[in-house]
């Protein structure tokens, strides 16, 4: 059996929370350091949670220290939950996905993952609130979990290749592994450790943009789940 692991992004990729995310970290900027936060100076698309709430910080002139990332770290998470339950309906999975997550399921060879820029604690509301169940996934690898400092997407793949031996005695190699996500960024982290991807524009990303990028092969949507599935499992073997 030829075993492979897929590894996929959550905003834009697996769900979509109709920006709830961006709100809530606006909300905690006010509430921690007044009206005049502004949560859309920075960029968020394939982006870190750590290195994004940093750039908040420095956007408006604040020290970015451990207190005041641990503050707001906190608070983002409380208005994510407020937000999320306030408004029912807003988080919900991308087209395709409920059916690829069980396709591949039944593929015994497949290992499903997760890597995303999110904290573990937002990515798990995220997903619960679109009705994915983050125990589908066995590894997990979040925004927080690079090794180093400053922290970067690319730091990402090979923490999901350790966790994927630790977890299942093998080791498995690069091109076995696929990175599903909505913007270069994702694509990015793939190629410098030698791992296939796919792009998806379900995001603020075309698929001509996600193919120019570098995605081994670039969709509109998850939609057409047999030819993902079949081009995931022919690629491993």
């Amino acid at each position: 059996m030829i075993h492979s692991l897929v590894l996929f992004d959550i905003d834009a990729t697996l769900i979509t929370t109709s920006r709830t995310g961006i709100k809530a970290m606006g909300v905690a900027g006010r509430a921690l350091f007044g009206e005049g936060f502004d949560e859309n100076r920075v960029e968020y698309a394939g982006r870190l949670d750590p290195l994004i709430i940093a750039d908040l910080l420095a956007a408006h002139g604040l020290p970015v220290t451990a207190e005041h990332t641990h503050r707001f770290r906190d608070l983002y998470r409380h208005h994510l939950q407020s937000l999320l339950q306030a408004h029912p309906g807003s988080a919900k999975p991308c087209p395709g996905v409920p059916e690829l997550l069980d396709r591949l399921a039944r593929e015994p060879s497949v290992t499903l993952g997760l890597l995303t820029g999110n904290f573990p604690e937002t990515g798990d509301i995220k997903l619960r609130a679109s009705g994915v169940d983050p125990g589908r996934f066995a590894i997990h690898v979040w925004g927080s979990d690079s090794p180093h400092s400053p922290p970067a997407r690319d730091h990402l793949p090979p923490v999901g290749m350790t966790r994927y031996r630790e977890r299942t005695g093998r080791e498995l190699p690069a091109r076995r592994v696929t990175v599903i996500g909505d913007t270069p960024h994702d694509i990015r982290c793939a190629k410098v450790h030698g791992c296939r991807s796919i792009g998806v524009a379900t995001g603020h990303f075309s698929r001509e943009e996600l193919a120019r990028s570098g995605a081994d092969l670039a969709v509109d949507t998850l939609a057409d789940t047999e030819a993902v599935a079949r081009w995931l499992t022919d690629h491993a073997a």
